[in-house]
């Protein structure tokens, strides 16, 4: 369980969570896991242990089958509406629609006013850097660029968490740098809390402040890391012993983890 220090500066706190799909498999089991304002969490693990499904949970896409998630109560808007980004592996965007109206969907959805959703919706393409490509559709943009629209859908209803599944999992190594680089930008704008889930530990490394490493299925938490490394970050952070150390720390860990599995 947390501990009370830790959980009285959390935003929430997944207690006991267990998730066994209805074939059987246990994606999840007795996973603690707090989610602290304010820093950029990383779930650290290997490919099937659970953190996507965890993911899941705390943005209420999917129930737990045991445990509980609980929100700090002042984290909720008027309307008492949790106030939750959630960028997918893949960027799923519409693909008869332009750049502009595929980040315009989520304030359509919740029925902004026309002139208010558009102020909004310029300023979010504006700060993934694709103000040029308003008019643009998803075919004619790289992959990196659809991911870019795709943060910039979650980011345009102004929320407090931002969950991120595998994001650049499918990129090349040089697009995935930048995007690295030009996501701990808007996290520092901004000022979100961030939740992201990945199974690379130099990504880890470089964006966290903090690295949860779950054990393999059923998904635990094995242990958790700590950086120090001031922001911002950049490429002469990936070529320092420190990351070098941090990514030796984690190595280690997730290995560990691995041998220990979730039973």
């Amino acid at each position: 369980m947390p501990s009370a220090d830790k959980a009285a500066s959390s935003i929430l706190a997944l207690r006991g969570v267990s998730k066994t799909f209805p074939n059987g498999t246990a994606a999840l089991a007795g996973l603690d896991l707090a989610v602290r304002a304010g820093e950029f969490l990383s779930l650290l693990g290997p490919s099937g242990c659970g953190k996507s499904t965890a993911l899941r949970i705390i943005a209420g896409l999917s129930e737990p089958s045991a445990g509980s998630v609980a929100w700090r109560a002042t984290n909720a808007s008027a309307d008492g509406q949790r106030r939750i980004g959630f960028v997918f592996q893949e960027p799923t965007l519409m693909p008869w629609a332009s750049v502009f109206n595929n980040v315009l969907l989520p304030l359509r959805l919740k029925r902004v006013p026309a002139d208010k959703a558009s102020r909004s919706v310029a300023a979010a393409i504006e700060r993934v850097g694709l103000q040029s490509f308003a008019k643009a559709y998803p075919r004619e943009l790289s992959g990196g660029m659809r991911m870019r629209v795709s943060i910039a859908r979650a980011l345009v209803t102004e929320p407090d968490l931002l969950l991120m599944d595998e994001p650049f999992a499918a990129l090349d190594e040089i697009t995935r740098f930048k995007l690295n680089n030009d996501l701990l930008e808007l996290w520092q704008a901004l000022r979100t809390t961030v939740v992201f889930v990945t199974h690379s530990v130099f990504e880890s490394v470089y964006l966290s402040s903090r690295i949860v490493v779950m054990t393999a299925r059923p998904g635990r938490v094995y242990t958790e890391l700590t950086s120090d490394a001031p922001y911002p970050r950049a490429a002469q952070f990936r070529t320092s012993a420190e990351y070098a150390a941090l990514c030796r720390r984690a190595s280690e860990a997730l290995g560990q983890a691995m041998t220990v599995g979730g039973g």
